[in-house]
Formats: C-alpha cells, sequence, structure tokens
C-alpha cells in the first residue's frame, strides 16, 4: 500500500478537494495527501470536475458538508471572490481565491477553520485565501535562479493567476511589466491597475521592445501538446527573455518550454508554484508545519514518473 494512504478511509475522514474545468491533469491529490499522511491527519483530498456555472453551488455544498477546505484552479480564481463568505487580506490584496478555508466558532466564539476543531459548532462560513502569488514569487527565485526585484517581466495572460502575479511581483520591485493577452482590454485593465497601485512600477499592455529578465506564462495554452506557443515570437524573440517560467507543470516541459530552451534560457515548470500554494494551504487548514521536501517528491513522482 502507498505510504500516502497509511490509514483506511472510515466513518471520521475529513475531505479536502481541488476545483477545476478540467481537473484530470490535477498533480495536487498525491502531493497533499502526501502531504497529509505524514501529519498523520485522517484526511483525504480528491478532485472535482467543476463548471463555472457550478462553482457557487459546488462551494456551498462542500461547506454543507463540513469540508475542510479546497483548492481553485483554472477557470475559478476569479469567480470564487464573489461566492465566498469571507475574503481574507491575501485575497483583496492580489484578488483571487485558489483556497478556501471552511471556519466554525469554537467554544470562546471565536472563528477557527473546521480542520482545527473536533466538529463544527453551529454555523459555517466559507474563507476564500490566496497563496499563488507568494509561491510564484518564491519559485522564480528557487527555480529559475532570478531575483524579482528590479527585473523586467513579460506576463502572459490576465485572468486570475496572472493578475495574483503581476501583483505580487510590481510589490516585490519589479522595474516594469508588460501583459499580453488574448483579449487586450483585460491587460489594459491589469496595466492601469499595476500603475495605480504600484506608481514606482512601468506596465503596460503589449510586448516591450527591449530585452527582459522573466517570461511569465499564466495561460492554460501548452496544457495539450498541440497547442500553439502561447505569444508571438515574431512580435517577441524567446532569446531576448533570460527565463521563462510556465505555470503549467503537466506536462513538465511545455511547447514552451522547449522553444525557450531551444533558444538558450532558463527554464521552469510550475512544480515549485504548485507545492509552496499547496502547502501553504496545508498550514493555513491544519495550523501543522507542511512537509515541503515529502509533498515535494510526491509532486516530482507524479509529473516525472
Amino acid at each position: 500500500m502507498s505510504s500516502d494512504f497509511i490509514h483506511p478511509i472510515r466513518a471520521t475522514t475529513r475531505i479536502l478537494a481541488v476545483y477545476g474545468h478540467p481537473v484530470r491533469h490535477s498533480a495536487s491529490p498525491p502531493m497533499q495527501n502526501a502531504g497529509l499522511a505524514a501529519l498523520g491527519l485522517d484526511w483525504r483530498y480528491l478532485a472535482c470536475d467543476v463548471p463555472p456555472a457550478r462553482l457557487r453551488e459546488a462551494i456551498e455544498g462542500a461547506k454543507a458538508m463540513h469540508f475542510v477546505g479546497l483548492n481553485l484552479t483554472v477557470p475559478h480564481k476569479l469567480l470564487a471572490t464573489e461566492f465566498v463568505d469571507v475574503l481574507a487580506p491575501s485575497a483583496l490584496e492580489w484578488g483571487a481565491v485558489n483556497t478556501v478555508v471552511f471556519e466554525s466558532m469554537d467554544p470562546a466564539g471565536q472563528w477557527r477553520p473546521l480542520g482545527q476543531l473536533p466538529r463544527p459548532e453551529g454555523p459555517v462560513r466559507s474563507v476564500g485565501h490566496n497563496t499563488d502569488a507568494d509561491a510564484i514569487v518564491r519559485s522564480v527565485r528557487d527555480d529559475l535562479a532570478i531575483e524579482p526585484r528590479g527585473a523586467r517581466v513579460l506576463l502572459l495572460g490576465a485572468g486570475g493567476a496572472a493578475r495574483a502575479a503581476a501583483l505580487r511581483l510590481a510589490d516585490e520591485g519589479v522595474a516594469g511589466i508588460w501583459i499580453v493577452n488574448r483579449t487586450r482590454d483585460k491587460a489594459e485593465q491589469l496595466a492601469r491597475e499595476i500603475n495605480d497601485r504600484f506608481p514606482a512600477v512601468h506596465a503596460e499592455p503589449g510586448y516591450p521592445d527591449e530585452s527582459i529578465e522573466i517570461l511569465l506564462n499564466a495561460t492554460a495554452a501548452g496544457l495539450r501538446p498541440d497547442d500553439p506557443l502561447p505569444l508571438d515570437t515574431h512580435a517577441f524573440p524567446l532569446r531576448r527573455a533570460d527565463g521563462v517560467y510556465d505555470m503549467i507543470y503537466r506536462p513538465a516541459l511545455t511547447p514552451l518550454l522547449a522553444a525557450a530552451r531551444e533558444a538558450g534560457c532558463r527554464t521552469a515548470n510550475g512544480l515549485g508554484m504548485l507545492l509552496h500554494q499547496g502547502a501553504d494551504a496545508l498550514e493555513l487548514w491544519s495550523g501543522k508545519a507542511a512537509p515541503r521536501d515529502l509533498m515535494r517528491a510526491a509532486l516530482e513522482r507524479e509529473v516525472h514518473g
């Protein structure tokens, strides 16, 4: 039996899940279940395919069934800000939700995560957090070996993960962010928000005319091997980027990363970001330090075999 499943499922087993659409590619269940087993928690983590039109009722259903919490992936991170009962400071700051903690009151009348209570007492509420933003900064440093402060960034995408990453990188002190999105008005809107909130950071839609330190793909282009590249290489040749980071982690080598390697760029996929956002979520749910090395090993087994 896998060490990820030390305890049999029983009537006391508590549930966590990741919601996405699609979600079959997710490596979160092996990573989180390995962490849960290491912490000795009688919990299980599942993956559920939830279309955007059903997200509200899916979150409410998990709350009604006393799930410990949820992770949210594409395309739910922006939409979920409207469907949780409370937005934690991280979700308010970065404008997207990727982690939901269900809470109830302890005997002293204080709201606490369900995972840190023996059983719910009274009403339950959903609290939306964002653990993506800090995770991308940490992974860029660790996996690309590039310091974000002072860097120039080309961001592909303007959805929930892209917005959180852009605002967090701006907060970290990047020199400039150029934003390319299929719908240009969303790129313009995000650039205006960055300029308003972080006046020292230059932000604009479109491709830069200069070389950059970091190209960051926050789109879904690359999940399938026949996907086109998420950027126009005539408008921006990859050789003008020092490092290329793709938030996609499965496949481990996306078409973008393959092309970037050929162009001589250093590259990293989203495995590190997935690890750190998931470990931070586990700590919010459980109140315990996440076993990151063990969780990374589980991820690498799942993604690389």
